[in-house]
C-alpha cells in the first residue's frame, strides 16, 4: 500500500546563465517542535547541534551542477553530491559529499574524506516561520545564485557562482566554425551588450544579423542598446525608431514602451554631454 508521506518529494530545476541546478530531497514540516538545538542542554531538537543532517528527511538530499561551480570562492567540478550540514548556533558547516549512496545523513557510514567540499555559513533568524523546510534560488543572473534553506525562523544562504562568460564563449567559438545563421550573430551580440564586453564586436555581429537575416525589431532593439553603451546617441535613437515601427507591425507593445523610455533617456544623456 503506497501511504502518504510525512515529509514529502521535491525536486527544483534552476537555470542559471548556462547552467543548471538540480536538488532532490524530502521536505519535513516543524508540527510544533524544536527544530534546531543542543540535547545536552536538555533540549530536545529534531536537528541537534554538532551532528551530521541530511538537510530535509529521507533519502539524503541530492544536488547536481550540470557545469563546474564556484562556492563560496571554492571551486566544485559538476556533478551529484550528497548535501549534508553540521549546524550550531552561530555557525554552519555545509558539506556536498561525493559518496551519494548513503541512507539519509549515513551517520556512521560518512566518511569526511570522501567530502568534496565543505564551506562555513552563519545562520539567520528571521521573524517570519516557515512550516515545511524550504530550498529555494534568489538574486538569480547570468553568473550566480544564492541558494537559501529555510526552516522555523532559521535561514542559511549559499553563494553559488558559475563562468558563464567562459562556457558562453566556448559556444561562440564553436558556432562560428559551423555555419552561423543571422540568429547565432544575433545570439552573440545579445549576450555581450548584456554583459557590457566587446561593443564593437557585438555591433559588427548584430550588422552581420541584419545583413542575412533581415530587419527585425530585436536586432534593432539590441543594435540601439550597442550604440548606446558606445555613447553613440543619436545612431541608437535612429535605430531604436526603426525597432519602433517593426514593432508596430507586429503588435510587439512591451518593445515599443522598452524603444520609447529608452530614446527619452538618450536624449536627456545628449542635452548633458553638450
Amino acid at each position: 500500500m503506497n501511504h502518504p508521506k510525512a515529509s514529502p518529494f521535491s525536486k527544483i530545476e534552476q537555470e542559471v546563465g548556462l547552467s543548471k541546478i538540480t536538488i532532490e530531497y524530502s521536505r519535513p514540516s516543524a508540527k510544533g517542535r524544536v527544530l534546531f538545538g543542543n540535547q545536552s542542554s536538555g533540549e530536545s531538537s529534531l536537528v541537534p547541534y554538532g551532528r551530521i543532517w541530511r538537510v530535509g528527511a529521507n533519502e539524503s538530499t541530492k544536488i547536481t551542477f550540470s557545469t563546474d561551480v564556484v562556492i563560496d570562492g571554492q571551486k566544485l567540478v559538476k556533478g551529484t553530491y550528497a548535501l549534508y550540514a553540521f549546524p550550531e548556533a552561530k555557525e554552519w558547516q555545509i558539506v556536498f559529499h561525493k559518496n551519494i549512496t548513503h541512507w539519509g545523513d549515513g551517520r556512521q557510514a560518512y566518511n569526511a574524506e570522501e567530502d568534496a567540499l565543505r564551506i562555513y555559513v552563519k545562520p539567520i533568524q528571521k521573524q517570519d516561520f516557515q512550516e515545511t523546510f524550504l530550498i529555494s534560488f534568489d538574486h538569480i543572473d547570468h553568473n550566480g545564485a544564492i541558494m537559501n534553506w529555510n526552516w522555523g525562523t532559521t535561514e542559511v544562504s549559499i553563494p553559488i557562482q558559475f563562468d558563464t562568460k567562459s562556457i558562453f564563449q566556448e559556444q561562440i567559438n564553436t558556432q562560428l566554425l559551423n555555419t552561423p545563421t543571422a540568429q547565432t550573430y544575433y545570439e552573440i551580440a545579445r549576450y555581450y551588450q548584456e554583459q557590457r564586453l566587446k561593443p564593437i564586436e557585438a555591433l559588427g555581429y548584430v550588422d552581420r544579423a541584419i545583413s542575412m537575416g533581415g530587419d527585425t525589431y530585436y536586432f534593432h532593439r539590441v543594435r540601439s542598446l550597442i550604440l548606446a553603451d558606445l555613447e553613440k546617441y543619436e545612431a541608437a535613437i535612429k535605430a531604436s525608431n526603426i525597432s519602433i515601427i517593426l514593432a508596430e507591425k507586429e503588435g510587439k507593445d512591451e518593445f515599443i514602451r522598452l524603444n520609447k523610455n529608452d530614446i527619452r533617456r538618450w536624449k536627456t544623456l545628449q542635452s548633458t554631454n553638450k
